[in-house]
């Protein structure tokens, strides 16, 4: 009697499994300012296609209420969509996947405006014919692997989201937060200019520039596991995850390992 209970508690467990309505991930790598191209009303017209039953956003907690609406009315391309189209579908959810606090953080560490100056001195470096060959093919590589992703970015949504697109981003970045260290954290040049913290300490290029590469990890890593969370709070739902499309190949990645084993699928909006 036991060994038949056992065997129908197994055949039940199966058969749930096998029903389960899998939950639906689609991240749509988007820009963020209208351009010729894309705006808020292109998302708008992939999101009717799609009909999300979320929207996630790259935003933190702070963007919205205690019912997850906006506080402040949106002014980037996916809020304006997401408004439209909560007002056309007042069921549908809105969810911040954000790293919490993310523009101050950076600012009080230190990577801030560190970022931008270190690659204002490297450029000047670079120009002034200062580097050696090993570096300067590293800025030469670095500055040519945008080329090809303002090409696509000029072009439907449809050129920007898909694997291709994905590798050309991940190549860029790789140049920008692994390779150009290799400068940084080898030349006095940026260990010996320093900028001054909010809280009083300096900080040297080097060390700043550092950690906002280590960040680029940080944060990504942070939003896909946000992303998640809210997914296993809304199991057989469909979610629209809303990103730059720079981190869309980091996002997919670390979802894609994330979510082994479990009743959710990675689809495309051109999927719908």
């Amino acid at each position: 009697m036991k060994k038949i209970t056992f065997v129908l508690l197994t055949l039940t467990t199966l058969i749930s499994c096998k029903t389960e309505k899998p939950t639906e991930i689609i991240v749509i790598g988007t820009q963020h300012e209208p351009v010729p191209n894309f705006n808020s009303e292109t998302l708008f017209n992939i999101l009717e296609q799609v009909k999300p039953d979320l929207i996630l956003h790259e935003r933190d907690s702070s963007a919205f209420d205690s019912e997850f609406k906006f506080i402040d009315p949106p002014s980037e391309n996916e809020g304006k969509a997401s408004s439209k189209y909560i007002k056309k579908y007042p069921t549908t959810q809105l969810r911040p996947y954000e790293f919490e606090g993310r523009n101050q953080y950076r600012i009080n560490k230190g990577m801030r405006p560190t970022d931008r100056l270190t690659l204002r001195l490297v450029d000047s470096l670079y120009m002034a014919n200062a580097l050696t060959t090993f570096e300067a093919d590293i800025v030469k590589t670095y500055n040519a692997a945008l080329e090809p992703l303002i090409d696509i970015a000029a072009k439907s949504p449809e050129a920007w989201n898909n694997p291709t697109a994905d590798s050309l981003c991940e190549y860029r970045q790789f140049y920008q937060y692994q390779m150009v260290p290799k400068i940084t954290n080898t030349r006095a040049e940026f260990a010996n200019t320093f900028l001054t913290k909010p809280n009083g300490e300096n900080i040297s290029y080097r060390e700043g520039y550092q950690l906002w590469a280590d960040f680029w990890d940080l944060r990504n890593q942070t939003m896909a596991k946000n992303i998640m969370t809210i997914a296993e709070q809304n199991k057989g739902k469909r979610m629209v995850v809303l990103c730059g499309f720079m981190h869309r190949y980091y996002i997919l990645k670390e979802l894609k390992k994330r979510t082994k084993g479990k009743a959710i699928i990675l689809k495309e909006f051109y999927d719908y």
